[in-house]
């Protein structure tokens, strides 16, 4: 069965109020542009939602998933569904499937019927046809979505994790327009070289993005909801639809 609908968002450990503090506000902007494209995502027909972020290698993980924000300073504990038994399959979610748990906890997801959760990982440094196959093989046997967790250049500034690169700028200038117009080309034209030493974080899920859209057939419209470095780190958030 076919993807019918895709969100892009961030996984900044300050997106969680709890962690972010007195801050929190900072980032409200981009909070409710995260939930609305994931409102968009879970309304738009699909009967199940792949999860998918960069991690050290790719994986399947196992449902049902549970993790802890406890390493970023706040013992805040989120899950997605739930086994009978009460099992867990997944105990420890990396950053990108935490972030994107939590924004999904956000929606009430208990309330979404008999949609089924899934989550995998794509490699932080796997080559573009590596995403791009990963992502055309992310089929289901009903209608489903993606959602697709990364950040974009962490060089924006003198205060940037990465400091500060002439060439952050542009690159995430190139990464909106992509996922404005829905431009899998473009998604899959980044260069790895380039995204690891911008420090992107978003990079290879982005393409598997592309690869999964391209599977499915066109055309797709797309709609970018947030673009901002609040931190020095590159922000995006967009939802992709079928016209």
């Amino acid at each position: 069965m076919p993807l019918v609908a895709a969100a892009v968002c961030p996984h900044p450990p300050l997106l969680v109020p709890e962690i972010a503090g007195a801050a929190a506000s900072e980032l409200d902007d981009l909070r409710t542009a995260c939930d609305v494209a994931v409102a968009r995502l879970l309304d738009s027909g699909a009967q199940s939602v792949l999860v998918i972020g960069a991690g050290d290698h790719r994986a399947d993980l196992d449902f049902p998933f549970r993790g802890s924000f406890a390493p970023w300073g706040m013992p805040l504990e989120v899950r997605l569904g739930n086994h009978p038994d009460g099992l867990v399959g997944t105990d420890h979610l990396p950053l990108s499937l935490l972030v994107g748990a939590w924004l999904l906890g956000r929606r009430s997801v208990a309330g979404t019927g008999g949609m089924t959760w899934r989550m995998k990982t794509v490699g932080a440094d796997d080559p573009v046809e590596t995403c791009a196959d990963l992502g055309a093989r992310l089929g289901s046997h009903e209608p489903w979505a993606l959602l697709v967790m990364g950040d974009g250049s962490a060089c924006r500034g003198e205060k940037a994790p990465g400091y500060s690169d002439p060439r952050a700028e542009a690159y995430d200038e190139t990464v909106a327009r992509a996922l404005a117009d829905a431009d899998l080309d473009a998604l899959l034209g980044l260069d790895p070289g380039l995204s690891a030493q911008l420090r992107v974080a978003g990079r290879a899920p982005w393409q598997v993005l592309a690869g999964a859209a391209r599977a499915a057939g066109g055309p797709w419209r797309g709609e970018l909801r947030y673009h901002a470095a609040p931190y020095g780190v590159g922000y995006l958030v967009a939802s992709w639809e079928r016209p």
